[in-house]
Parts: structure tokens; sequence; C-alpha cells
């Protein structure tokens, strides 16, 4: 399969792109399986029914995994390598919750071989649920 690799010249301080997934509860599932968190605000529902949510939450991290495939499918693109990712979480993410995640690149310094970004999930109220800052790189080129 023959990919293009996304170069510096592909991109432009200010442009965005956006991801929607909706959470399920196999997403959750699938996330257990993959790291063995088993928080009882996850997996618990008379537990987390007694927490101030009120409800079952989504792993944070979870969601915040949406902005690995913003790097590597939409802003930088193939061949992008994440850097670093800073992330704040501000509300609980619910299971049925859709959820768009955002990129805005903010700077490119070709020199330093880097892009920085804003990055932010929603929530379907529009409500923003995490917030942050990756840095990315791009690959050069490939072997043949």
């Amino acid at each position: 399969m023959n990919h293009k690799l996304t170069t510096f010249d592909d991109l432009s301080i200010g442009q965005k792109a956006f991801l929607k997934k909706t959470i399920t509860d196999a997403d959750l599932s699938h996330f257990i399986a993959i790291t063995g968190d088993m928080n009882p605000l996850h997996v618990d529902k008379t537990f987390a029914e007694k927490t101030f949510f009120g409800q079952r939450i989504a792993h944070g991290m979870l969601s915040a995994s949406l902005f690995s495939t913003m790097v590597g499918m939409h802003i930088p693109g193939f061949g992008a390598i994440y850097k670093s990712q800073t992330l704040e979480f501000l509300r609980p993410v619910f299971i049925g919750d859709t959820l768009c995640a955002w990129f805005e690149i903010v700077a490119i310094d070709p020199e330093n071989e880097e892009i920085i970004i804003k990055s932010w999930i929603e929530n379907q109220n529009d409500k923003i649920v995490i917030q942050g800052v990756a840095v990315t790189s791009l690959l050069r080129n490939l072997r043949e």
C-alpha cells in the first residue's frame, strides 16, 4: 500500500480538523481489556450511581485517545510522530456521549521539526470535556 507522507508544506497555521465518535459500552469493555483499568467508576453501575457523577463514566484516557487518531489520520496526518500531549480533564464523559475531537495548528517550526496543535474534545452539548496541546513531528522519508 502506498501512503503519501504529510510534509510541512501541506500544513498551515489555523488549519483545523475534527473527528466524531460516540462512546459505547463496548468501547469501555475493549479499553478495560487492553489496560486492565477496572476502576468501579467505569465498571460498577451501583457504585458509580452513589458518586457525584450519578452514573458510570468513560475512562479519561479512552476519550483522550481520539487525539492519537487525529495525529495519525488528520492533522498532521500520515507519517506524523507524536512527541507530547498535555491533557486537562474538565468534565466527565458518559456512555452514549458523542464526542468531537478538534485539532488546530497554532505553530509550525520546520527547523526544529515541530508542529504545535491546540487540542480539545467537546461533547454533544458543545461543552469541552478535555483540552490540551499536542506537539508532533513528521517522518522525513520511507526506506524503499
